[in-house]
Order: C-alpha cells, then sequence, then structure tokens
C-alpha cells in the first residue's frame, strides 16, 4: 500500500497545479517563534532565514513561520526534540513557491501548524541540488511527478515520509477540494503523534527501495565477469539510432520541440541531434543518412520556432525558462544562467552548420545577454536568474508574472510613439486589442488584455503589406524594439535577481562564450573580444573566490563571499567542460593545467571506484555529513547530467594530455550506466557522444608554428569554423603559452613548436596533413 494511503493523505495528491494562481505580495516584517519541546522542557524557535545567504531563503525571512536552515544544529534539533523536519524547497526565480509562500507560509494559521508540530527548514535548491535530489527522487517514486516548491516530510533520521510539490493555502479555492495544506498538516501531525512506529516503517521501507533504486543499473544487468574499464566490447554505436527514434517519435511537426505542453528547449538534446552529421562518417553510416538530415531539421525547426517565440523576449536579450504553450509562444518567463549558457553553443552549432543569419542573431542576443548586467557580475562571474514575477509599475507593489515582459494594446501604441510603427509592429508581433493570451492558460487573469510579443509574420510579407521595402521593414523592427526595451526600462521595475554566482552555471557559460569568441574571430573582431573577455574574467574570479589552490577543492556558490557547501560533481565537470572550451580559444595552458588538478580532484572525490564492477562519479563528495542516499546520474535533463559532460571532458583531456588513464576511465563512466543506456538511450544523450569517442578515439589536432603562417591561420580558422565534437586543438609555437603542456604531453615535447605544421594524432605518432584537408578528413574515415 502507498505511504500516502496508510496516512490517508492521497487526496493531497490529486491536486493538480493550475498554470497561473496570484503570487505573494511584500508585507511588513512578523517575528515569527516556535517552541520545540525536549527532554530539557522547550526550545524557542525564531525565523533564521535572515542568516542565510541565499536570495530564495532570505525572501522567506518575514514569515510568521519559524524557518530553520538545512544545518547540524536544525538535524540536530529534530532528533533532540523528536519532530519530523518539514522540508521546503525551491529557488528564487520560482513562480509556484511564491505562490505557497503567500498562500501558506505567510499565513498565520498555517505558521502555528508549522511551528507547533514540525521543524520548517527552508532550502535553496541551486545551493543544496544534492538535497533536492534525494528528496526529488523520493516524489518521482510515490507520485510519478514533481517540480518545485518541493514540499516533503522528514524523520529526524532523514527518511522521506510524505511530499508534494504545491499545496493550495487555506484561502485558495482549490484547498475547498480535500487536498488543502492545512489538512495535509492536520494529518500528517496527527499520524506521526499517533502511529509514530508505523511511520518510522513506512520511511525506513522506502528509503531502502531508494537506496536500491540508486545502484540500480550501475550493479545489475552486466554480464558475468564484465568490467567497466572498456577492455570488453563497447557499446553499440546503434545506441545512436535509437535514441534518435525516441525524439523523432515525439518530434512536434507543427511547432518544433518535443512533446506537447509544457515545452522545454532542452539544449543537451538538441545539441546531440545537431551534431549527429558532424562526428565521423562512420556514425552517418550507422544512423542513416536519412535519420541524420532529419535529426538535423527537427533543432532547425525548433531553434526558428523558438527565436521567434514569446519564449524568446522578444524586446530584450535572452530566453525564458520553457513555453506553457506548444507553440512557443507563452513563457514561463523566469530566466535561468545554466538555459542561456546552454542555448548559446546549440545556436552557434546550427550557425556553423547552417549558415542561416537568423542563428547568428541569436548567438550575440545570448551573448549579449550573459555579458551585460544583471547577469553580468561587475565582479566578473554571472548571476544566477531573473524571476518570473515582478511589479507591473513602480507605483504597483503587487507582483504578477510576466509583468515586465507583456504589453496592453494601447501600452505597447503609446511607447512606440508612432502609430503607422505601432500598427506595423502589431502585425509583426502579432499584438491584439483585446490581448493574445488564451484564458485557459491564465486561471487568475493575471494576463488578461496582454500581449506576449512573438513574431507571426515574416519580414517579406510585413513589407509587402505595409507597402515597404525590405529594408524599411527591419529597420522599423529595430526602431520598434529599442522603443519597447527604453519604456520597459523606464516605467517598469526589472524582476528581481538572484545574485548567486553558482560555479556549475558558470562553466557552461564560460564554455559557450569562450567557443562563441573562437568561432567570431575573424568575422566580428570586437564581438569575439568582448565575449573572451567575460569568459575569462569569470574562470579568474571563480579561481580566486571559489577555489583552493592548497586542496584543489571548490566551493560551490559565490554571495556576499564563498558560501560554506563544498562543490559537487556538476560543479568539476562543467567548470573543466568550460576551461577546455576556454583553451581552445586562448591556447593559454594555463587553463588546461587547473583543469587537469580539477579532474584529479573530481576523481579523488566523486568517482566509484570501489570495485571492478562499479564506475562513474557520484554526485555528492564522499564525507558528506547530512545526505540520506549518495547517488550517480546519467540522465540529461534542464542541465546536462554530469557524468556525460565528465565522461566527455575524461576523453578530451585524454586526447590533449596524451593520458590513457583519462581515457579508461571515460569509457568506465559509460559502462556504469549501460543497462539504463540500453534500455532507454533518448534519456542519456550525453553519452551518446562517448560511445562514439569509445569506439573512434578523440583526434587531437596539433597545430605548430609562427602566426604569419598561411597554413597554421588556415587551419586555426577551418577548425573555428567546424563543429568538432570528435577532435581537439593543441596549438604550439606563436603567440600560445605551452610550456606547461609540453611537459604533460610527452609527445607534444618531441614536435618542433616553431615549425610551420598541423598534424593530426594517433597513438605515439603524428601525421601531418594539409589545412584544406582537415575538414573532410574529420567528417571521413578514420585517420
Amino acid at each position: 500500500m502507498p505511504l500516502s494511503s496508510r496516512l490517508g493523505l492521497s487526496a493531497a495528491l490529486s491536486v493538480a497545479s493550475p498554470s497561473h494562481l496570484r503570487p505573494y505580495r511584500r508585507v511588513s516584517p512578523v517575528r515569527a517563534m516556535a517552541s520545540a519541546s525536549s527532554k530539557g522542557g522547550f526550545v524557542s524557535l525564531s525565523n533564521r532565514c535572515n542568516d542565510s545567504k541565499s536570495p530564495y531563503v532570505r525572501s522567506h525571512a518575514n514569515n510568521p513561520t519559524a524557518w530553520q536552515l538545512w544545518s547540524p544544529e536544525t538535524l540536530e534539533l529534530s532528533k533532540r526534540t523528536n519532530r519530523l523536519l518539514f522540508v521546503s524547497i525551491g529557488y528564487s526565480a520560482c513562480h509556484w513557491c511564491h505562490v505557497m509562500a503567500h498562500e501558506s507560509f505567510m499565513n498565520d494559521r498555517i505558521a502555528q501548524l508549522l511551528n507547533e508540530h514540525f521543524i520548517p527548514v527552508k532550502v535553496d535548491r541551486e545551493e543544496r541540488p544534492d538535497v533536492d535530489k534525494v528528496y526529488m527522487d523520493f516524489l518521482q517514486a510515490t507520485t510519478g511527478g514533481g517540480g518545485w516548491p518541493l514540499n516533503v516530510f522528514v524523520t529526524p533520521d532523514l527518511q522521506p515520509l510524505f511530499g508534494g510539490t504545491y499545496w493550495p493555502g487555506p484561502k485558495s479555492e482549490r484547498a475547498h477540494h480535500g487536498g488543502g495544506f492545512e489538512a495535509i498538516l492536520t494529518k500528517v501531525a496527527s499520524a506521526w503523534k499517533e502511529q509514530e512506529s508505523r511511520c518510522r516503517e513506512s520511511a525506513s521501507n522506502i528509503t531502502d527501495q531508494l537506496r536500491q533504486f540508486a545502484q540500480e543499473g550501475t550493479l545489475s544487468g552486466r554480464r558475468s565477469g564484465e568490467g567497466v574499464d572498456g577492455s570488453d566490447d563497447s557499446l553499440e554505436l546503434e545506441l545512436l539510432e535509437e535514441a534518435y527514434d525516441h525524439y523523432h517519435s515525439r518530434y512536434d511537426e507543427q511547432h518544433g520541440g518535443f512533446g506537447g505542453a509544457p515545452k522545454f528547449p532542452t539544449p543537451s538534446h538538441l545539441s546531440f541531434l545537431l551534431r549527429l552529421s558532424e562526428w565521423d562518417g562512420i556514425v552517418k553510416d550507422v544512423v542513416g543518412d536519412d535519420a541524420v538530415q532529419n535529426a538535423q531539421k527537427m533543432v532547425v525547426k525548433t531553434l526558428e520556432n523558438m527565436a521567434k517565440g514569446g519564449i524568446k523576449d522578444q524586446v530584450g536579450n535572452g530566453f525564458a525558462r520553457y513555453s506553457v504553450t506548444k507553440d512557443w509562444s507563452l513563457p514561463h518567463f523566469e530566466k535561468m544562467l545554466y538555459d542561456n549558457a546552454q542555448l548559446l553553443p546549440v545556436y552557434l552549432d546550427a550557425w556553423l552548420i547552417t549558415k542561416n543569419p537568423l542563428f547568428l542573431d541569436m548567438v550575440h542576443d545570448i551573448a549579449t545577454y550573459l555579458t551585460s548586467p544583471p547577469i553580468h557580475s561587475s565582479n566578473g562571474g554571472f548571476h544566477a536568474s531573473e524571476d518570473a514575477d515582478s511589479a507591473p509599475s513602480a507605483s504597483e507593489k503587487e507582483h504578477k508574472e510576466g509583468a515586465f515582459y507583456v504589453w496592453s494594446h494601447s501600452e505597447f501604441g503609446k511607447a512606440l510613439g508612432d502609430e503607422k510603427l505601432a500598427e506595423i509592429l502589431a502585425k509583426y508581433w502579432n499584438v491584439k486589442p483585446n490581448g493574445n493570451v488564451s484564458p485557459k492558460h491564465d486561471i487568475q487573469g493575471e494576463l488578461k488584455g496582454l500581449n506576449t510579443l512573438c513574431v507571426t509574420s515574416s519580414i517579406s510579407d510585413l513589407a509587402q503589406q505595409f507597402g515597404l521595402s525590405k529594408h524599411d521593414a527591419e529597420s522599423a523592427i529595430q526602431t520598434g524594439r529599442q522603443r519597447l526595451s527604453d519604456w520597459r526600462d523606464q516605467h517598469r521595475p526589472r524582476p528581481l535577481l538572484d545574485d548567486k554566482i553558482v560555479v556549475s552555471w558558470n562553466g557552461l557559460a564560460i564554455g559557450g562564450l569562450a567557443r562563441t569568441s573562437a568561432a567570431l574571430k575573424e568575422s566580428d573582431t570586437q564581438a569575439s573580444k568582448k565575449y573572451l573577455e567575460a569568459a575569462i574574467l569569470a574562470a579568474n574570479f571563480i579561481r580566486k573566490e571559489l577555489y583552493d589552490s592548497e586542496s584543489q577543492t571548490l566551493r560551490r556558490v559565490y554571495r556576499e563571499g564563498p558560501g560554506a557547501t563544498a562543490g559537487f560533481a556538476d560543479d568539476y565537470a562543467f567548470l573543466i567542460s568550460g576551461l577546455i572550451d576556454l583553451y581552445e580559444a586562448t591556447f593559454d595552458d594555463s587553463y588546461l593545467q587547473w583543469a587537469d588538478e580539477l579532474q584529479q580532484s573530481q576523481i579523488k572525490h566523486f568517482a566509484d571506484n570501489e570495485s571492478e564492477t562499479r564506475g562513474g562519479f557520484f554526485g555528492t563528495p564522499a564525507h558528506a555529513p547530512d545526505i540520506l542516499i549518495r547517488s550517480k546520474d546519467a540522465m540529461d535533463n534542464a542541465e546536462p547530467s554530469a557524468n556525460g559532460v565528465s565522461a566527455t571532458n575524461l576523453f578530451k583531456l585524454s586526447s590533449l594530455l596524451d593520458d590513457s588513464r583519462y581515457s579508461s576511465l571515460a569509457k568506465r563512466t559509460a559502462k556504469a550506466f549501460e543497462v539504463e543506456m540500453v534500455q532507454h538511450p533518448g534519456l542519456f544523450t550525453g553519452l551518446m557522444g562517448v560511445i562514439v569517442n569509445s569506439q573512434l578515439d578523440v583526434k587531437p589536432i596539433v597545430i605548430s608554428g609562427t602566426e604569419s603562417s598561411s597554413e597554421v591561420q588556415g587551419a586555426l580558422k577551418q577548425l573555428q569554423q567546424m563543429v568538432r565534437p570528435g577532435s581537439t586543438v593543441v596549438r604550439l609555437g606563436g603567440d600560445s603559452k605551452s610550456d606547461w603542456l609540453r611537459q604533460r604531453n610527452e609527445l607534444l615535447s618531441s614536435i618542433d613548436q616553431n615549425k610551420d605544421m598541423v598534424q593530426i594524432c594517433e597513438g605515439t605518432s603524428c601525421k601531418l596533413v594539409k589545412a584544406a584537408e582537415l575538414r573532410e578528413l574529420l567528417k571521413g574515415t578514420h585517420v
């Protein structure tokens, strides 16, 4: 019997989250106090949110709920008082977190129940993704769904008892249908008081199942006596075809993207499909030429429709989190660093492959967003996110979702200041007198009469309809965009900024900007320089503020100084990836040296080396004291998996450093997830490239000689204009800094770095090639 049924709470799990509710409003400070009984009497608790550096946690400082922080003291208090922890996990830009804060955590009755019967704990999932993962896995395993806010009742032993996402507050109409938060709190408190032993038994059983689930695939299904060191038969290339089939079957032919609403970009999946045509020709032979070309077409249509949709900020820069509608028209308005940092290299790849000017426009658009305030910090790092909610005007205090981005027909015309221009651009962006948001997506009426801007007319059609030249139509759009941008900056408060600097997401941004800089070096020198400088500043900031050179370890978050939380596997993986890209953009081997140090630390603290039948990287370090289950994950979701990125890093480092230990570990990492990959290859796109690299290796291209050499210049230009999932580039001589690299890689030490040469190396030998041959060699047969 499910635990929810045992507690009599099954009705609560059926509560569906509406697409829009009234978000929280700012209120005057309220002192929250609670008493927790213990053997020594009562312990008085007060709201401790202001003790946190997290903007999300601090936003709950005025709640009457006596929030505690996830800390050893809080966990010990739960044990000492024998109270359940009520753990509420969210993040600063989360709209539904604001809804629940307003409806419930600001409600005196809810606060009283939480304070009297539980130890309420507020957690920022971006600071503690390890805590979030444990309890999100529990929620998904027991309910089949998940999301934020994530609310879970946890025993003093940290075992999950019951959980859910958004639960309606007492004044919400949905609370009257039997699934309100007040009823849940009452039932859970009663169950713990009257049936504690039964609750503990259920929580223990569930925890055992979660531990077993965390190990499935990494231990089971492997042939007897088979190791994971790459010595046996490799994972088959045919898995790439099966992964393609997964997305082909879910592809939305009309609007692009995969599945219905809500629709997420999932950049890691788009990158995999787009790069199928850029691997060695053997991959095309296996997957099929038609499938490879169709994969490219699916990505191209998806990226085009995203660029024209409401998910794209048509007035400013950057992309929103996801689309509420399947046609990309109505976004969920929060903007996340990790989404934009991942979309940048996807649009870059798309432009390099297709030369579609729209994709180049998006490359500059996203790169501009990343390198400008408020996301780009004055200290050099990149901030985490911008909120979905904001006040519609400076005179209004109530926050509404999307208020910064949506337009009434009248305000649209007023901002443009020209009736004819407003008529033209209303046609271009689908602005209607009564608004363009369907009521079914606007339950609370917050978007009634308002418009999201979506491109619904081509420039040629626009020009023809209004008797304009194409140039004049384009000029009207640019003029209108600037006027609308100026208007909203002057008349609307910008959404709140979560100014945390998260290492993993900064690593994604560093890599995307470095690759973009290299690709634009010849065509747009000024932009290339700007993007590279931002990448270098961010890397330098992390090294200065969040890296301990003595222990060679990372802290995860910076805000008002380094945070206390140690870096996780994704912090190491994403930063290493970004540093490799930064090396190939600058050929300064100090970035490669740092990547090598970080890789060795990641192996030391996160790799599973307990036996020959194990492999992969745990998300948390071995010494983590407050984590119930230490797990490994290789599925790509909103962010790429740490294991997929790590395995790719290991292959690249093996190629750059001529270190076979790294390539062996890369193969071992992929083999650790063999069972899951064979069953669901489409969910492991980050490891699909590892399968190719296991079969074909990563080809290092070594370019030596002077900067003035036409052969050197030709080779660098050729490589910078290619998508190269199966190769790395080493530069010796000229302006490159390669002393450390030549000592680390014995093969390179034998090469005359002053002689103008282009070579492709394998094993212990290198083969001279012509710059003009590189594209054919890298996309043809194995050298």
